[in-house]
């Protein structure tokens, strides 16, 4: 069984990282997301929250491949040795993303060479989608529709006090 980990904090989870998503679970039989506990980036959402999104956002894809969704505060690697994953999927959005991905790429490479990192390019509506700018823009009134889903955008527009 090929397994995949794409790990994250997912706060939220956009339609970029839906895309890498829903293009991840035709590489492997078994796709885990893992979604980082991460105190230090103060999420919004909270990680029974964050989980619960990426259920409800990835169901219809569990007819392609098995997703389960499971919250970590580990090293990567040990995570995925936790889960018997073979590959770690990433999402690139531009050479920023790459140079940070590239070295964290050899780093565990060298903590764990049986584990592969593979790298899906982010579809061009999707590259200049961040979390961080999608949470500023809502807190802020604009229109972040396009950004992420319906169910996500009114979840968030509810945390920030635009609902």
């Amino acid at each position: 069984m090929r397994v995949g980990l794409y790990p994250g904090t997912f706060d939220p989870v956009t339609n970029g990282h839906l895309d890498i998503i829903g293009r991840a679970v035709k590489l492997v039989d078994k796709l885990v997301i893992g979604v980082a506990i991460n105190i230090g980036k103060g999420p919004l959402f909270s990680l029974e929250e964050r989980v619960e999104i990426l259920e409800r956002e990835t169901a219809h894809l569990k007819k392609i491949a098995e997703i389960e969704v499971r919250p970590f505060n580990s090293l990567l690697m040990h995570f995925a040795r936790d889960v018997n994953a073979q590959m770690i999927v990433r999402g690139l959005r531009a050479v920023a993303d790459f140079e940070y991905e590239f070295q964290m790429t050899a780093m565990n490479q060298q903590l764990d060479r049986e584990i592969e990192t593979v790298f899906l390019m982010a579809d061009p509506r999707h590259q200049a989608i961040a979390s961080r700018l999608v949470k500023e823009i809502a807190s802020l009134g604009g229109d972040i529709g396009k950004f992420v889903p319906p169910g996500v955008a009114q979840q968030l527009l509810v945390k920030v006090g635009k609902a």
